[in-house]
């Protein structure tokens, strides 16, 4: 929780992958403590829906449809935002997906080059589009979500996606310490695996596996994760920034 009353009240959080999962929980707990939340997603129906939930959670919605692999489709969704609230003070880069399970010798070059795309470039451009408006307006913070994949490496099922998940964390780092004296933090938080969609790619024993590698013994429900993410755009902690914050239930997985 933020360590003033009513912190979150009439700021603005843009989000990415808002639409389910982690991002949909993230767009409630936000709505909760009266924020402005900024719904973007591919799936501009999900994110309609979800902005309308907002609304009806005691926040203010904005729904807008956008491919975080398009750096053009990022940057007006950023710029529509700013123009809809007037300034947007939290960005959560969350979209992103393994695509399909693999095998390291089985990846080709489109299967690696899109999650690079979708799980790299998606957060450089949300990140590109965000830290010139921060820094007009003095500060603001950035959480990326990477993974535990990238502490575990994927071997078997996810090294693409476990190496971009890695990019996301360097990167994060990064730029954390390029603006930290512009009064912007940027954070990355790492789950272990989490009980949403992003499973439908798993087979029942893949998800079996990670499960029995959770010491806390069960995936993350999104709002635990979501939780986390309210509680880095915080007041309570400002002095975390280019850290990744593992939520792995005790370890991760394989």
């Amino acid at each position: 929780m933020a360590k003033s009353e009513d912190y979150f009240k009439g700021k603005t959080l843009f989000l990415t992958g808002a639409a389910s999962g982690i991002g949909q929980a993230t767009s409630y707990i936000f709505a909760r403590e009266g924020a402005n939340v900024i719904c973007a997603d591919l799936d501009g129906e999900g994110a309609e829906r979800v902005a309308k939930e907002v609304d009806q959670r005691g926040g203010k919605g904005f729904a807008i449809t956008c491919d975080v692999m398009s750096r053009d489709q990022v940057n007006q969704a950023v710029n529509t935002g700013i123009d809809h609230f007037g300034r947007i003070d939290f960005q959560f880069n969350n979209a992103g997906s393994a695509i399909r399970r693999s095998k390291f010798l089985d990846i080709d070059d489109e299967l690696f080059e899109k999650t690079y795309d979708l799980n790299v470039k998606g957060v450089f451009y949300g990140m590109q589009a965000i830290v010139p408006h921060m820094l007009e307006n003095g500060g603001g913070v950035i959480v990326n979500t990477a993974s535990m994949a990238a502490v575990r490496g994927g071997g078997g099922h996810s090294i693409h996606y476990a190496s971009a998940k890695g990019a996301v964390v360097t990167m994060t780092m990064g730029v954390a310490r390029e603006f930290v004296r512009d009064n912007i933090r940027c954070v990355s938080i790492s789950p272990a695996a989490a009980n949403t969609h992003f499973q439908d790619i798993s087979t029942d024993e893949l998800k079996q596996s990670m499960t029995n590698d959770i010491p806390i013994g069960r995936m993350a429900d999104p709002e635990e994760i979501a939780e986390v993410v309210q509680f880095l755009c915080s007041d309570a902690c400002p002095y975390i920034t280019a850290d990744t914050i593992k939520i792995s239930g005790g370890g991760g997985f394989r």
